[in-house]
C-alpha cells in the first residue's frame, strides 16, 4: 500500500460510491468551497456526496452553485464509505455527531491538525484547503467544471485574504488559473462575495471603527460585538464577515482581537498582518487557525480571561519584533 496520502485518499473515494463531507462550525469560504468542489466532482464520478455542517454557510457564500444543497444538522445518520472532513482541525470543531461511524478522511492545511481520520491528508504549505481539493479532483481524472472553478476560487480568495496573506504560492496562482480557464468570471464572484453586504452590516462597520479601542502603543485594536449593537444596526447575525480586518488598513495596526457575545457564547477572532502570529494566541486559549487569522471560545469569559488574552497578544506583537511607524514628516 502506497504512503502517499494523496494516491490513499483517492484510491479510497474511488472504491467508495455513498460520502459525507463535513467541515468546522460556523463555515468559511475555504470550507465550504472546498466542500462544494469535491462534492461536484464525486458526483460527476456517479457517487453520491452529501454536505452536513452543524451551522448555515455565511450570507456571502450562498450564490455558489450548489450551496443551496447543503444540510444543517446536529447529526448525521447512515451509513457512508467515508466521512471526508475537510478544513477541520479535530473533528469535535465539527460538531456534527455520528460522524466517528463511519471512516474518516481528514484533509486539512492548519498547523495543529490532530491527524484524526483513518486517512489523513495534512498540508501546511497550501495557502488554502481549496488547492489540496484542487490536487484531489485531477487525481480523481474529473475535468473542472464552472461549478467546481467557483467553489475553488472562492475557497482560495477568501482564505488568502484576497491574495495578501504571505502563505500564498506559484501553486495558488496556479489553482486559480485553472478555476479561470474553465469558465470562472473572477470579477463577478469576488464581488458577489465582497460587495453584497446590507445596509446593517455598514451601519455595524462604521460603530466598529468608532468605538474601537486602541493598546499596545496602537499596535493592536481591540473591537467588541454583541447583540445589541446588531440590533441597534439592524446587522444580521450572518453578514458580519471581514468586519475585523477594517482596523488593519491603518499603518500602525499589526493585530486585531475581536470579542463576540452572541447567543450566550463568547468568541474571539484574531487578525494579523502576518508578522504576528496570533494563531499561537488562539492556541494558548484552547483555539487555532493560521498565523494571520485565528480564534478561540472563551469557556469562562470577563474581564480576567480578556486581560490576559490582550496581555498575550501584546507579548507577541512585542516578540515579532513589529514598531509603530513614524509619522510622514515627523
Amino acid at each position: 500500500m502506497t504512503s502517499d496520502p494523496l494516491a490513499r485518499i483517492t484510491a479510497a473515494l474511488l472504491d467508495g460510491e455513498r460520502f459525507v463531507l463535513a467541515s468546522h462550525v460556523r463555515p468559511d469560504g475555504d470550507s465550504i468551497g472546498s466542500q462544494l468542489a469535491l462534492a461536484h466532482a464525486l458526483r460527476a464520478l456517479g457517487k453520491t456526496a452529501r454536505i452536513v455542517n452543524h451551522d448555515a454557510p455565511p450570507a456571502y457564500l450562498r450564490t455558489l452553485p450548489g450551496a443551496d444543497g447543503i444540510e444543517v444538522a446536529a447529526a448525521v445518520n447512515g451509513r457512508f464509505d467515508a466521512a471526508v472532513v475537510l478544513e477541520c482541525g479535530t473533528l469535535e470543531r465539527t460538531e456534527v455527531v455520528g460522524l466517528d461511524r463511519q471512516p474518516v478522511v481528514n484533509i486539512d492545511h492548519h498547523a495543529g491538525n490532530a491527524m484524526y481520520g483513518a486517512l489523513n491528508w495534512f498540508d501546511p504549505t497550501a495557502a488554502a484547503c481549496a488547492e489540496m481539493v484542487h490536487d484531489l479532483i485531477a487525481a480523481l481524472g474529473v475535468a473542472l467544471t464552472p461549478d467546481i472553478g467557483a467553489a475553488l476560487y472562492a475557497g482560495i480568495l477568501t482564505d488568502t485574504g484576497s491574495f495578501r496573506h504571505a502563505n500564498i504560492t506559484a501553486r495558488t496562482f496556479e489553482t486559480c488559473r485553472n478555476a479561470a480557464a474553465c469558465g470562472v468570471d473572477a470579477a463577478a464572484l469576488a464581488a458577489a462575495i465582497y460587495q453584497n453586504s446590507s445596509l446593517g452590516k455598514l451601519r455595524l462597520t462604521g460603530r466598529l471603527l468608532n468605538e474601537m479601542r486602541l493598546e499596545a502603543d496602537g499596535r493592536i485594536a481591540v473591537l467588541r460585538i454583541d447583540e445589541a449593537l446588531l440590533r441597534e444596526t439592524g446587522c444580521p447575525p450572518d453578514d458580519m464577515e471581514g468586519v475585523i480586518n477594517l482596523p488593519l488598513a491603518a499603518r500602525d495596526v499589526e493585530a486585531v482581537i475581536m470579542f463576540r457575545a452572541l447567543d450566550g457564547v463568547a468568541r474571539v477572532s484574531l487578525r494579523s498582518k502576518g508578522l504576528v502570529d496570533v494563531r499561537a494566541v488562539a492556541a494558548a486559549f484552547g483555539g487555532g487557525g493560521h498565523r494571520n487569522a485565528a480564534g478561540c471560545t472563551l469557556d469562562v469569559p470577563g474581564p480576567d480571561v480578556e486581560s490576559r488574552l490582550l496581555a498575550r497578544t501584546a507579548a507577541a506583537v512585542t516578540e515579532s519584533g513589529t514598531h509603530v511607524a513614524a509619522a510622514p514628516g515627523s
